[in-house]
């Protein structure tokens, strides 16, 4: 699996990726509703570095990296990560996640900020965890969940 940048010719499959999981709203705090052009807008947009997980031309994950804050909060950064539907349990993430950290290092960044995890996500609450990620924060019912109600959310952070 190659990771590497995203191009404008990748949008097509990035929108397949992120708008189906932007529709189940289960795990993102987006407009379910929203238009593939603004979720495409969203995750690709002129304040992100945008990447794809590729495996023999066909892209099976994607993530973004931005500072998290700016001016003097510009050292931390902040990503955000899909992988799609039929690449779940290979890892997709886990090499992601990894890659945007070693990426995060070469680019100064002094820490990484996950601000918005909802805690009904278990299997990125527990492999943030493994990769080295503490939750620092709980924001309590934060998060409308579409089939559990009202659900907390944690701030996930690592130094780099």
């Amino acid at each position: 699996m190659r990771l590497r940048r995203a191009e404008t010719a990748d949008a097509t499959a990035i929108a397949a990726i992120i708008i189906p999981t932007i529709r189940e709203g289960t795990t993102y705090a987006l407009d379910a509703n929203m238009s593939e052009a603004d979720a495409l807008a969203y995750w690709m947009g002129p304040d992100k570095e945008t990447f794809v997980a590729e495996e023999d031309g066909v892209i099976l994950g994607t993530y973004f990296i931005r500072p998290n804050q700016a001016g003097g909060g510009r050292h931390v950064c902040n990503c955000g990560y899909m992988t799609s539907a039929a690449a779940t349990g290979r890892g997709i993430a886990r090499r992601m996640c990894a890659h945007s950290m070693e990426y995060a290092r070469s680019r100064g960044y002094r820490a990484m900020q996950f601000n918005f995890v909802v805690s009904t996500n278990e299997r990125a609450v527990k492999l943030w965890q493994a990769l080295g990620f503490e939750i620092v924060g709980r924001l309590p019912l934060a998060f409308q969940h579409p089939t559990a109600g009202e659900v907390d959310a944690f701030v996930m952070h690592q130094p780099l």
